[in-house]
């Protein structure tokens, strides 16, 4: 044999490992198993997005988002496995029993309870649904009309909240009037129609809310935090400072209490106190969301904690991957991105009853960086809301238009008011939102003159006034190029349309 035999002998294969769906499935189980079950959902993710069509996963996964309080992820994934992956997966009823017993919907966990008692009359979960059920009707003396009511309650704050975050006010203060006129205790609807008016610039209004509530509830936290943020957003710097003094005093018990306490502090710039209350949450082991850590790592970072500023801003990213760039550390950062950015709530209030908001949604829709992929959905193209006026608001941003009509003018006066208002966030979307009932009125009724510049400074002064704003006349004629008569015609035909 030749000294070089070794050489030309073979080698072993070089066996490649791609790990499969399986294989993250068993890793996943392996951390819920030991309780790190946000471990156990990243794995689970992974398995799921090469087997998408694997029940087990879904199912698995769905229970780990349990887990974690991410109910409404939960309950997404199982639906998906009883709807189209397997049906007869009985199991997911009563998971989804417990998801909407813990979100407050009694009414659809009460159904999926007993849905599964009839599916599966021997199954693994009997005894749990059983005692379920009992928690569930323990103080209903009538199931049909006290679990009903206190599941219509919840659904219609639910509503009005995503309402607002949305930028649907009109609707959401629609919704919280009826339920503050069912429940004129319900302190919480109350807020939150302050919030929907404050937004629509309807400032003295909002504050007689929250007044209303401080006297028949006195102390009541929300309020005084709203008072707080209402007025830190006027710049009323002797109330402001006022309202801070006396939320200082406040020792809140409540884990709610101490989060919005401690957001409030951080949201005006008050940061030690804001990291004293939403640290102690922390520590006692409170998990929160992207809005509680994206405060926590703000407070921490303005309060000389880098090092943990950065661990919570890890958090943040996790919860919202798009706030990347919005460090508190980087000076860089751009503008918080506007409703311009949203799609999702361009699409809801492109569906909306309201005229203005269809109109204001198309407006968002033209400074959008999605412009050409919203205006191409069905939204768009096959919107049964949408009337004559909207169609044409369309095929404007789309095309263009060759006339200078009324639909024109609407778009002109809304950019002029973009130079001046952008981005567009809750408080800006009052504006626009003014513009476009000013609009609707106008054009119902043949009055709608051709001076977009005269329009956008008098929506703009009428809109700040009632918020409560120092303006005067004189500052937002020079500020469009108009003259002191034509602004003061413009504005009393604005006021008229918006009573």
């Amino acid at each position: 044999m030749s000294k070089d035999s070794k050489a030309r002998q073979p080698m072993g294969k070089l066996l490649t490992f791609i790990p499969t769906g399986e294989y993250y499935f068993s890793k996943g189980i392996k951390s819920f198993h030991r309780r790190d079950f946000h471990k156990a959902s990243k794995y689970l993710q992974r398995a799921m997005q090469l087997e998408p069509g694997e029940p087990m996963i879904a199912c698995q996964l769905a229970i780990v988002y349990t887990e974690l309080n991410e109910y409404q992820k939960s309950n997404k994934l199982l639906h998906l496995v009883l709807e189209e992956l397997d049906e007869e997966m009985a199991e997911c009823h009563y998971f989804l029993a417990n998801n909407y017993a813990h979100l407050g919907f009694f009414k659809d966990a009460y159904q999926h309870a007993n849905t599964y008692l009839e599916l599966e009359p021997d199954g693994e979960f009997i005894e749990d649904t059983e005692d379920l059920l009992e928690l569930l009707t323990l103080e209903a003396e009538d199931l049909d009309e006290e679990l009903y009511e206190q599941d219509d309650l919840i659904t219609k704050q639910e509503q009005a909240r995503e309402l607002l975050e949305s930028g649907h006010f009109p609707k959401a203060v629609e919704i919280l009037s009826t339920v503050i006129e069912d429940y004129p205790e319900y302190w919480s609807a109350y807020n939150n129609l302050a919030l929907a008016h404050f937004y629509l610039g309807e400032v003295n209004k909002a504050n007689d809310i929250l007044d209303e509530v401080l006297v028949r509830n006195q102390g009541n936290l929300h309020a005084l935090c709203n008072k707080l943020v209402f007025a830190y957003y006027q710049h009323d710097l002797e109330e402001v400072k006022a309202l801070i003094e006396t939320l200082k005093k406040i020792q809140p018990l409540l884990i709610d209490h101490q989060f919005k306490l401690g957001a409030t502090f951080a949201l005006v710039g008050e940061y030690e106190p804001a990291y004293k209350w939403l640290r102690k949450l922390h520590k006692s082991g409170y998990e929160g969301d992207g809005a509680f850590y994206y405060w926590l790592s703000y407070s921490s970072y303005f309060t000389g904690k880098e090092d943990q500023a950065r661990n919570f801003w890890k958090r943040v990213l996790e919860y919202s991957p798009e706030k990347a760039g919005l460090e508190p550390w980087n000076e860089d950062k751009p503008e918080t991105a506007g409703f311009e950015d949203h799609l999702d709530s361009i699409y809801k209030k492109m569906n909306s009853e309201y005229a203005e908001e269809r109109l204001f949604a198309l407006f968002l829709a033209s400074k959008s960086g999605s412009k050409d992929e919203i205006l191409a959905s069905k939204d768009v193209k096959q919107n049964p809301k949408f009337n004559s006026v909207d169609r044409e608001y369309a095929s404007l941003i789309e095309k263009g238009a060759p006339e200078k009509n009324s639909v024109n003018i609407a778009h002109e006066t809304a950019e002029l008011l973009y130079k001046h208002h952008k981005p567009i966030g809750t408080v800006e979307a009052g504006l626009y939102l003014a513009w476009f009932t000013v609009f609707n009125e106008a054009e119902g009724q043949g009055l709608l003159a051709r001076n977009a510049k005269a329009w956008a400074g008098a929506v703009e002064y009428v809109w700040r006034k009632q918020r409560s704003e120092k303006v005067s006349q004189q500052s937002v004629a020079a500020q469009y190029g108009l003259s002191a008569s034509t602004l003061q015609k413009y504005i009393k035909s604005v006021s008229s349309f918006l009573k």
